[in-house]
């Protein structure tokens, strides 16, 4: 049995979200799992030096018009959140404390986060706003709101972005095939080709 696919992704991240709605189906169609890893990409860009996309001239531009394009010819709803970017640590905690319990609702939760910011706009920065989104999806609001305020979860946030980061991740979305890396949601058709070939 393949091991699964690694997915590594930061809920501000604008790639990420657009990786997020298709890596699953990607890898099923080869019979692959996936692992979802949630991180703080702010800690991988002080080890890389580098910067939010949006803060850095010229490229800043450029991303927001791609962002929009993608959207469009992927026909998914988009909008670029007036607060941007943003930490995301309340929905990446309440990301690790669901996956412990259900991993399937655990990735229902990320896409529900990643719609919530990049599909409608709002702010998931608050705990509150993380645990309404969840409400519908069967999460108990006052357990996941004493969740993202435990020790033990916190820190496993700061294991996984760290543990991440030890893997070469280094940006969002990243991907471990078997040991190899892919970085960007533009690698999605070099992700497919690699699992129908078994590499090269």
């Amino acid at each position: 049995m393949s091991e699964p696919i690694k997915f590594y992704f930061d809920f501000s991240s604008p790639y990420g979200y657009f990786a997020a709605l298709k890596i699953d189906e990607l890898a099923a169609s080869f019979g692959r799992q996936v692992e979802w890893h949630p991180m703080m990409l702010g800690a991988a860009m002080k080890v890389t030096g580098a910067k939010p996309l949006a803060e850095i001239e010229l490229k800043g531009d450029y991303c927001k018009n791609d962002w929009d394009r993608l959207a469009r010819y992927m026909e998914v709803p988009w909008t670029l959140p007036a607060v941007f970017p943003i930490g995301t640590l309340a929905a990446s905690r309440a990301f690790y404390w669901l996956d412990d319990q259900d991993d399937a609702l655990a990735k229902r939760f990320a896409l529900a986060a990643f719609n919530v910011y990049f599909g409608q706009g709002r702010d998931i920065t608050p705990a509150e706003t993380v645990a309404e989104f969840a409400e519908p999806l069967g999460v108990d609001r006052d357990a996941l709101l004493a969740a993202v305020q435990d020790q033990a979860i916190k820190q496993r946030l700061k294991d996984e972005t760290g543990k991440a980061i030890d893997a070469g991740v280094f940006g969002s979305p990243f991907y471990i095939i078997d040991g190899e890396p892919f970085w960007g949601a533009d690698r999605l058709w070099m992700i497919r080709r690699w699992l129908k070939s078994g590499g090269w």
